[in-house]
């Protein structure tokens, strides 16, 4: 018990400034990097750019997944503010696909993210799994509401609309849609959602 409290005070404690440094120079050096080459790029290459030791990179994300979802927070963040919002301001079938488009665009903001996303679904232990699980809580929400006013058939779950909005997200990679276009492919492959 006294252990237990040991580490709780360790963790409770904040970094040095020097660690603090590090670490925002590995969050700023890894999401310039995806965005030039995507969240499969070299974890060795991010601690060049950061200035720092694999070693320094390693003690702070100990996996890819864990450094992904960090840099993800941010995003993640402004995602579920705009889901209250939609849900505040629309009916549940206009919230419900404005939230599908948004989320496919949003998943694939750095090349083979929709890929890094799929493989954590999987994978309850990922980081990545726990970063992306409010997003699931969200969809899970705005899929009950539009369910229980009727715009959504009662039979599809919250998992299935994620996996679908993960898969179209990497087309929308891959095909390199515009806004225009992605919106388009959401609509077209989500109207099975819909009643």
């Amino acid at each position: 018990m006294a252990a237990d409290r040991g580490a709780t005070a360790k963790a409770a404690r904040p970094l040095r400034a020097d660690a603090q440094r590090n670490r925002e120079a590995i969050l700023r050096a890894a999401r310039e990097t995806f965005e030039e080459e995507g969240v499969l790029a070299s974890l060795d290459g991010i601690a060049l750019r950061a200035g720092v030791g694999n070693a320094t990179l390693y003690r702070n994300f100990p996996t890819r997944d864990d450094l992904l979802a960090a840099v993800m927070q941010d995003s993640i963040d402004i995602a579920l503010t705009e889901a209250d919002e939609l849900a505040r301001s629309l009916g549940p079938r206009e919230a419900l696909a404005e939230w599908l488009v948004r989320l496919t665009w949003k998943l694939r903001i750095w090349h083979d993210l929709p890929y890094c996303v799929a493989t954590a679904h999987q994978d309850p232990e990922s980081s990545m799994n726990v970063a992306c699980n409010p997003l699931l809580a969200r969809t899970d929400a705005l899929l009950g509401e539009a369910k229980s006013s009727g715009d959504a058939i009662g039979t599809i779950t919250a998992d299935e609309v994620f996996e679908l909005v993960t898969t179209l997200s990497w087309g929308v990679d891959r095909f390199r849609d515009d806004q225009r276009t992605a919106r388009r492919r959401v609509e077209v492959a989500t109207a099975g959602v819909f009643a």
